[in-house]
């Protein structure tokens, strides 16, 4: 298991915003939720995460994909423990996205293995959100909760379409791009019962802006994710990263998230590149991120109904 350093993780520097008019969050309030993402990002710098009702298959079957040389009988012993994911497989491998010739599927083990590691593991992680989202225990959090998620797809379907761009593997950057939020998410899972006060004050939603990345470098460090996409994940927000090497698998998030967040609001949509490297660095105009945000508005229903939220 991979341990991220305590001193590395720490909030990006950002600008903290006005409490909103009508906001009753008090400075007292405000000075509690540091204390506890600051409490958070020690939590799992040290290795220690934890993420109520978050389903126990999905960690086993992560490290059993982990190891270079597991069976495919291992990883179908380990879904077919858990038969609505098993069924959730199944459903990815037959949908349009996955099946464009429409040979329907009915077994587990073939299921898995026209899907291949990356997409399992995608669909396998939208299976855990999906069993988050209908907690009874998060039902407080369940409207944000679902926004993250519409996010997250967005992202992870702008970050396969940019990949295709590049020699960044499509499949990993999907994946980034779908657990790019996973520090928003344990944080938003771990303040569950808390003031809910909370979500509604700009001040706490810029801390979390601030420290989700970080948290969620860590989380995926402990996971025992590709050191890549740790890497992408806690620098999702550096806009002037700069180098002479090939455009990774962090600038196509960086660039991800900007165009996702483009693509929530009406038209006509327009991009702001100035001063986010990553654009240039993956030689994108104006006229290849319409194309870009095109393409996977097209998609994002397909991915919805693969993905089966």
């Amino acid at each position: 298991m991979l341990m991220a350093n305590v001193a590395s993780i720490s909030p990006a520097k950002r600008t903290a915003a006005a409490p909103a008019k009508g906001t009753v969050a008090s400075e007292q309030e405000r000075s509690s939720a540091l204390t506890f993402l600051g409490g958070l990002a020690a939590e799992v710098s040290k290795g220690t995460v934890n993420l109520p009702s978050f389903p126990d298959v999905v960690m086993r079957i992560r490290k059993a994909l982990a190891e270079p040389n597991v069976r495919l009988t291992e990883i179908v012993k380990i879904v077919g423990t858990e038969p609505r994911l098993a069924a959730r497989l199944l459903q990815v491998a037959n949908s349009a996205a996955f099946n464009p010739a429409g040979k329907h599927l009915i077994d587990l083990r073939a299921a898995i293995t026209r899907l291949g590691h990356r997409p399992v593991q995608s669909a396998v992680m939208a299976f855990a959100v999906k069993q988050l989202r209908l907690a009874p225990a998060l039902r407080s959090i369940s409207k944000p909760l679902n926004m993250l998620w519409e996010q997250s797809i967005s992202v992870a379907a702008i970050s396969q379409v940019i990949a295709r761009r590049t020699k960044v593997s499509p499949e990993e950057a999907f994946l980034t791009g779908l657990l790019h939020g996973i520090g928003r998410l344990y944080i938003m899972v771990r303040s569950a019962g808390k003031s809910e006060l909370q979500f509604q004050d700009p001040a706490f939603l810029d801390m979390i802006a601030g420290w989700h990345p970080a948290i969620g470098k860590a989380v995926l460090e402990n996971w025992g994710f590709d050191e890549a996409m740790c890497q992408a994940l806690g620098d999702q927000g550096d806009n002037q990263r700069c180098g002479r090497s090939e455009p990774d698998l962090t600038d196509v998030l960086v660039v991800s998230v900007v165009l996702a967040r483009v693509l929530r609001k009406p038209g006509p949509r327009t991009v702001q590149m100035d001063g986010i490297n990553s654009f240039a660095r993956l030689h994108m105009s104006s006229q290849d991120c319409a194309e870009v945000l095109r393409h996977a508005e097209h998609q994002l229903g397909s991915l919805h109904a693969a993905l089966g939220c």
